[in-house]
């Protein structure tokens, strides 16, 4: 008996080891287990405010910047014996080539001389540029009519003229003939030289343009949009800077028959400030056109808005609440919204 009850104590005993064993070994695997990720909290919600600003959307179109329209000019009888340099600017009664080794003189108005002015009594609005161009330089001409075709060649327009051919040193004759005086209708610059020295004056001899630099561009009458005369726009030069000018004409072209393109308009824009391009002379460059602006909007990014299923938008709250509105001017990634309750700072939901 006490053999049999030593073999029961042994096996209590050794089952209660054999417990106390698992235990420890649960206890360790447990602590030998990473722990458990914590749910991961829900994403965070990406808001953005409502601003007021302003909105634009612009058109940009490739230009050359220059010195516009160039006017060709041909001279009469005799031979080249001097021409001017390129970009040379012309003067009021001083010599800008020579024919034959004589000075052919600047003079302005709209009218070019026609004829000999060789003779006393005769009368024109050729004989009233003379006048205009030698009371310009100072000599007395007399009173000229306000109506050009009666202004006269009388002895004292003679006498002016022969002071002024003293004074250019040429021959005093008291006559002019038209291959003496090239006249323009404003102050310009040369352009290309076409001519060499020896060819005949009858030829094409060079070009003259404005002095003001000027961008041009052609476009078709289909796409000149908003263009018009006056019209504020941006020239950007090579160099990426803007310079504020303006739409200073619009003229209707014919299109060359061979692209059959339709008509087209020429566009001219002059800088509002001249120095802002005197150090290009002429150069590709990029005109910017306001087409639309809003100021003073509510906007918000794009991305604010949600899609409605009976149609139109709404923002989302924070809180989850939509607000419906109405949608304006799209620009870039903003938009134009209006609506009950949208006011400038009010929070909503974006997607990015």
């Amino acid at each position: 008996m006490p053999s049999k009850i030593h073999g029961m104590r042994r096996t209590v005993i050794g089952a209660a080891v054999l417990v106390v064993v698992v235990v420890i070994a649960a206890v360790l695997v447990v602590r030998s287990r990473p722990p458990e990720p914590a749910a991961a909290p829900p994403p965070a919600v990406k808001t953005t405010t409502v601003r007021k600003g302003d909105l634009t959307n612009t058109r940009t179109l490739q230009a050359q910047l220059g010195f516009g329209a160039a006017r060709l000019v041909k001279g009469t009888a005799g031979v080249v014996t001097k021409l001017p340099a390129t970009g040379h600017a012309t003067e009021l009664g001083k010599e800008l080539y020579r024919v034959d080794d004589q000075p052919v003189v600047v003079f302005f108005g709209a009218t070019p001389l026609f004829r000999a002015l060789d003779t006393p009594g005769l009368k024109g609005s050729d004989v009233a540029v003379l006048m205009d161009n030698l009371a310009a330089l100072g000599y007395q001409v007399g009173t000229r009519p306000k109506d050009v075709t009666k202004a006269e060649f009388t002895p004292r327009v003679v006498e002016a003229l022969k002071k002024w051919q003293r004074a250019l040193g040429v021959e005093q004759t008291g006559t002019l003939a038209p291959g003496r005086v090239l006249v323009l209708d404003r102050p310009m610059r040369v352009g290309a030289v076409k001519a060499q020295l020896g060819d005949p004056a009858t030829g094409d001899l060079f070009e003259v343009t404005p002095t003001t630099r000027l961008v041009t561009l052609q476009i078709p009458v289909a796409e000149a949009g908003v263009l018009k005369t006056g019209l504020p726009v941006t020239i950007v030069r090579p160099d990426n800077r803007p310079v504020p000018a303006k739409v200073t004409s619009l003229t209707q072209v014919a299109a060359p028959a061979e692209n059959g393109g339709g008509p087209k308009l020429d566009v001219v824009v002059t800088p509002d400030d001249p120095a802002d391009v005197t150090d290009l002379d002429t150069a590709p460059v990029r005109l910017t056109v306001t087409t639309e602006s809003r100021t003073g909007v509510l906007t918000v990014p794009l991305a604010a808005l949600v899609a409605l299923k009976e149609g139109g938008y709404a923002v989302q709250l924070p809180s989850g609440g939509l607000k419906a509105v109405r949608t304006g001017l799209y620009s870039q990634d903003q938009v134009e919204i209006s609506g009950d309750g949208v006011v400038d700072g009010l929070e909503v939901v974006t997607a990015s």
